[in-house]
């Protein structure tokens, strides 16, 4: 049986090097993953392979199941980052076919062989495999364009500055983060200038590196960038923010990391933990840091500073 099993595997990573996938894709680990997505267990003929909704998880204990190969549960992020992307860059498979505006970083995200490369698979070891890969190979740069193009209409736009546009992955991350920087910013730092805004699709949405040098900071893992970084020129402050939607809000221990990571900045470091409504903001009261601000998008007018002392006192309208 384990023949049988080395013997699928072996045709699998001979497929992914037929389709041109890069090397770092040729590997047993991308090799399983495309007989977890085609559901083509040991002896099953490719002409009977299938086409089933898989999420990352599911793909892991099905390797396991049926192939006996053990992956740890840290290597999740290795079987999406390193084998799906690319397997949907190259047109081989649909993200999120059944619901395309899920969040990018929703557990329920699913992936699905591609219909016209699914015809091709089912007819490996035919005399017709390499008509039907030749034919296959010369129209995949425009399924290739076609699903880009599905997946860019359902990206979030978000306005940087008049008349300049970024798009971000979709989900409510996202939508916190335009909300952040078109009614934040505007109402809190005029004039201000995007910096960074990170995004959970591709973690540099956007980064202005170049600016960021000149105030001093230098950075080499995006992993512990803020979800937002807005310079406020007019007083020369860096608005450090962070989404609650991604990591939670701005706590001891991500001050404490932030102002390290921003350390040798010339502009003041502000720090800002934004919310989608207060009923959220109600959940993290006790976790939030003292002198940092608060700031709620259901209520964009409203800021609420964590500070005992610095502004006791009666409040003049």
């Amino acid at each position: 049986m384990n023949d049988k099993k080395n013997e699928y595997i072996e045709a699998a990573h001979q497929i992914i090097m037929s389709l041109g996938l890069p090397r770092a894709q040729q590997n047993e680990r991308s090799a399983l993953s495309l007989l977890a997505l085609l559901n083509l267990t040991p002896g099953k003929p490719w002409s009977q392979a299938e086409n089933p909704l898989v999420g990352i998880t599911p793909t892991m204990d099905w390797v396991r199941k049926h192939y006996d190969r053990e992956y740890a549960p840290n290597t999740r992020e290795t079987f999406r980052r390193q084998t799906m992307h690319q397997f949907c860059d190259a047109g081989l498979v649909l993200y999120n076919p059944d619901m395309p505006d899920r969040p990018v970083n929703s557990p329920k995200a699913v992936y699905q062989i591609e219909p016209a490369a699914l015809k091709l698979l089912r007819s490996f070891g035919t005399t017709k495999w390499h008509d039907n890969l030749t034919a296959y190979l010369a129209e995949r740069e425009t399924l290739v364009a076609m699903y880009a193009m599905e997946r860019e209409q359902n990206r979030v736009p978000v306005e940087i500055a008049p008349g300049k546009e970024i798009t971000l992955s979709p989900g409510e991350h996202s939508e916190l983060i335009r909300a952040i920087i078109e009614d934040f910013a505007p109402r809190f730092a005029p004039s201000s200038v995007l910096v960074y805004a990170g995004d959970t699709g591709d973690k540099w949405g956007y980064f202005d590196a170049v600016l960021l040098a000149k105030l001093g900071v230098e950075v080499e893992s995006h992993g512990k960038m803020p979800d937002v970084v807005l310079h406020f020129t007019e007083k020369n402050w860096l608005l450090l923010v962070e989404s609650v939607t991604s990591h939670g809000p701005v706590d001891g221990k991500r001050h404490a990391e932030l102002a390290q990571l921003f350390a040798d900045s010339n502009a003041g470091l502000v720090y800002v933990t934004a919310f989608p409504n207060r009923s959220i903001m109600s959940r993290y009261l006790s976790e939030i840091a003292w002198e940092t601000e608060v700031w709620v998008a259901d209520a964009p007018s409203h800021l609420i500073h964590f500070n005992g002392v610095r502004f006791l006192g009666p409040y003049i309208s």
